[in-house]
């Protein structure tokens, strides 16, 4: 398996990885069948590597994990939210023009 700088989460681990997480986090809202959700995928990595240490970026799979989806209101994907001390701070709904930098710009404001 590819090692990679996003982590790959789960419901049962959603509370440990994003809420209790100490670093602002970027939670992608993805599916397989998903083309602007796989578009996303080596942006993530890129913010994921450039922001390590400071960021958390975590992926989840909305097929297999509904509980969090549901609570959050997610009504399309990709979805991005960001996490700052357990609480939804900020959102992006899909892959806009300027993806990369629209993720910085608004994570930055939370580091």
């Amino acid at each position: 398996m590819e090692q990679t700088a996003t982590l790959e989460i789960t419901d049962s681990d959603f509370q440990t990885h994003v809420l209790d997480c100490e670093l602002p986090v970027i939670v992608d809202y993805w599916a397989p069948w998903c083309g602007p959700c796989t578009m996303a995928a080596p942006v993530l990595e890129k913010v994921a590597q450039e922001y390590e240490g400071r960021v958390k970026v975590c992926k989840i799979n909305i097929e297999d994990n509904r509980h969090y989806a549901g609570q959050l209101g997610i009504m399309s994907i990709p979805t991005f939210h960001i996490f700052k001390d357990g609480l939804l701070v900020d959102q992006i709904t899909g892959v806009t023009p300027n993806f990369e930098d629209d993720i910085k710009n608004k994570v930055e404001s939370y580091i």
